[in-house]
């Protein structure tokens, strides 16, 4: 009988860690489990595989805290360009793979190949070949075919990812880090071609270390004898950490400054940020090309195929934009306090870019729409398993300076990532990441709630409130449910007369990819609860 897309599904969410093993390990403080890497060898030799076999895929390896997913992008979009194409007639490769996490509405969209997502089809095929070699390896050795016979959720698509590539034929591969680096499981690759280390900052403390040298130290484990290695600018002590590594490893490691033809090149992704992510691609991408044999390949100037690269690439979730009738959905999946303040920042520039209804006015007209109830802006926020006050907290600080006001929005939603009303989590966004009440419960909600409130209260105790009105604060159980609000919202104030002509509310949607990656869900689907 054939299995489905949905079975694998399935068949993968019970390969999550669950919440009580996760939080035996942070409270443990054990940090990561040195023998990762020699466990997850002996995973790939019960699928039949050496971590030798992956040196055919030439390698690309990135690790780092911010911007490794859309750096892999960039490099991804840049190298698509050098695929078969009238412009391309002897091209020296023919199949780029891209595995990123994790992913926003489809767990096929973490294994690509020349940018587009496994189909269903296809991601169903090489799951379950996976998953019948793990099984007939335990039957083999006399263990139960259970789940004991598999590795965990990220092991699992790691080994599938590789074995994908394998059986399609990529002679590419860019592989992002999960979590740090030298234990990582995709640190079984032997022979990189070129690795890449992103921006770096405080995250996974719990795993990786509470200083920004430990975490380095971590994501310089990719780096590898013969590789060319490049790093983003980093700070002070971490950069020393990773040229000590670089050193004990024989390379040379080359700090990438941002390009200057960026300043005028239209970036497929927003934000000023986005601007050292690409930089970073484009020298790791120019070097990977140059190993291949295109030795005319220079940065200064670039080449018509990187700019396209740049320019076309699609990486979402990471300040995005989607737009409703009068509603401006803007999302990012930051989750840490660095990503906090890179979303808070592009979405202060947003609202200041944005043109004022009453400008073409004369001054009258201008003073009377400053009579009219204040335009709704909205936060929609969730994060479940970090420090998520201090990440509001942040949130508020930098948005509250930005934008001159104690009030920065109308209303504040907290909510579980759980996706449907009715319906649950879709399966590809089903989470263990939190406690079985935690969402029932909406104690994580109920606690960002009352901390939001207390944080316009110390506003206004300092005497820096002055705003027209109080946010309203609320707590949804469900994204479905949140969405839903927002759109009354909005509706209540049009009817109130509160929009201007020409006027969009504008609504933040961060704190969590996985609430990002709901929050499209329910606006693809139109919220429909039937999965």
């Amino acid at each position: 009988m054939e299995r489905t897309y949905s079975d694998a599904l399935t068949a993968l969410n019970t390969l999550q860690s669950n919440f009580s093993i996760i939080n035996a390990i942070r409270q443990s403080g054990r940090g990561m489990n040195k023998q990762a890497i020699p466990e997850m060898i002996e995973w790939c030799r019960k699928i039949g595989y050496e971590p030798s076999d992956f040196n055919k895929l030439k390698p690309i390896h990135i690790a780092g805290t911010k911007g490794k997913g859309s750096t892999s992008a960039f490099i991804s979009s840049i190298l698509g360009q050098y695929l078969p194409s009238s412009s391309q007639s002897s091209p020296l490769q023919h199949k780029v793979g891209l595995y990123t996490s994790p992913h926003l509405r489809f767990v096929r969209e973490r294994i690509q190949i020349n940018g587009r997502p496994l189909t269903e089809e296809t991601f169903a095929k090489y799951f379950f070949q996976i998953w019948d070699r793990l099984e007939e390896a335990a039957r083999k050795a006399g263990q139960p075919a259970d789940k004991t016979a598999k590795p965990v959720y990220f092991r699992f698509l790691t080994l599938m990812a590789l074995h994908t590539y394998m059986s399609e034929g990529v002679d590419t591969a860019i592989l992002e880090c999960g979590i740090g680096g030298e234990y990582d499981s995709t640190n079984i690759i032997e022979q990189p071609t070129v690795t890449g280390i992103t921006s770096l900052g405080i995250d996974h403390t719990f795993l990786l270390g509470s200083t920004i040298e430990e975490i380095a130290w971590h994501k310089a484990g990719i780096m590898k004898s013969g590789a060319i290695a490049f790093t983003a600018p980093q700070p002070e002590g971490a950069m020393a950490v990773l040229q000590k590594r670089a050193e004990d490893k024989g390379l040379e490691l080359h700090r990438v400054e941002r390009h200057p033809e960026l300043e005028i090149v239209k970036l497929g992704l927003a934000a000023d940020f986005q601007k050292t992510n690409a930089s970073l691609a484009i020298q790791i991408a120019a070097a990977y090309l140059q190993t291949l044999g295109h030795t005319d390949i220079t940065t200064d100037p670039l080449p018509a195929e990187f700019i396209r690269g740049l320019e076309q690439v699609k990486w979402g979730g990471r300040c995005e934009t989607r737009r409703e009738n009068n509603i401006t959905w803007h999302l990012d999946g930051g989750h840490t306090l660095e990503s906090i303040e890179v979303a808070s920042k592009w979405f202060a520039s947003e609202v200041q870019a944005s043109p004022n209804p009453s400008s073409s006015f004369s001054d009258i007209k201008a003073s009377l729409r400053r009579l009219t109830p204040r335009a709704p802006r909205i936060l929609l926020f969730n994060q479940q398993t970090r420090d998520a006050p201090a990440l509001a907290r942040s949130l508020y600080s930098i948005l509250s300076a930005s934008l001159s006001t104690p009030q920065p929005f109308t209303h504040a939603i907290f909510c579980s990532n759980i996706t449907f009303a009715s319906g649950g989590y879709k399966p590809d966004l089903m989470s263990m990441n939190s406690g079985p009440g935690d969402a029932e419960e909406l104690s994580v909600q109920k606690g960002l709630a009352s901390a939001w409130t207390g944080f316009e209260a110390e506003a206004a105790q300092a005497k820096l409130a002055g705003g027209d009105r109080e946010c309203d604060v609320l707590v949804e159980r469900t994204v479905e449910e949140a969405v839903g609000r927002v759109r009354e919202i909005v509706g209540l104030a049009e009817e109130e007369g509160g929009i201007g002509e020409g006027e969009v509310v504008r609504v933040l949607v961060t704190g969590s990819v996985h609430l990002v990656g709901a929050v499209l869900e329910v606006l693809e689907t139109g919220g429909n609860s039937q999965v």
